[in-house]
């Protein structure tokens, strides 16, 4: 599979968010704010493909010691791992971003769209290079989905014209839906 049709499919057909439905929490939780869901996106691209980057060769070497079953444990001690790390960088260096993304920092660890694409990776026979940009493509998916659903939300904010029973997350639940749909339309895009 060429480079180009991997990133298109995980960016727009095979969103991580969006078709996948993995990474719902940070994405209905820290996209409120454009800024907050710049931060939170350009974190998770910089785990996806630090974890990537470690866990291919982590799986071919448990794949030579017949203990390939290991997989998801390992790989979620090496995302914690990195996971610290961004928060370490973040609190040292952007106090501000670290604070706007509070307790979803740390959900990155947990956030299945992570685990995911280094797990995908492996199920799809994917070489060094092509997982690497597999991880850095899901990402900049997973940061537009994001962006794409803050200025969403920000227009519904303060929106007096939302009925009474769909106001808060009921309106927040059928917007992302309708963003899902929408991205549906590129499913014919690549094969």
């Amino acid at each position: 599979m060429g480079i180009l049709t991997i990133l298109l499919s995980v960016i727009l057909v095979n969103n991580c968010i969006l078709a996948q439905f993995l990474g719902i929490c940070p994405f209905l939780g820290v996209s409120k704010k454009l800024d907050s869901a710049v931060g939170m996106g350009a974190a998770v691209i910089f785990v996806m493909v630090l974890a990537t980057a470690a866990t291919w060769p982590i799986q071919q070497l448990l794949n030579r010691f017949e203990i390939g079953y290991l997989q998801t444990v390992v790989f979620i001690l090496v995302i914690a791992a990195l996971v610290q790390l961004v928060e370490l960088i973040l609190k040292k260096f952007i106090p501000a971003l670290h604070k706007s993304l509070g307790v979803y920092l740390p959900l990155i660890t947990t956030n299945c769209a992570v685990l995911g694409v280094t797990i995908n990776n492996i199920d799809y026979g994917y070489t060094y290079v092509q997982s690497l940009f597999n991880a850095l493509g899901t990402g900049i998916g997973f940061l537009l989905a994001m962006v794409i659903f803050s200025g969403m939300r920000s227009k519904l904010e303060g929106n007096d014209k939302i009925p009474k029973p769909f106001q808060g997350v009921p309106i927040v639940l059928v917007s992302a839906s309708i963003l899902a749909l929408s991205f549906m339309g590129f499913s014919g895009l690549v094969g």
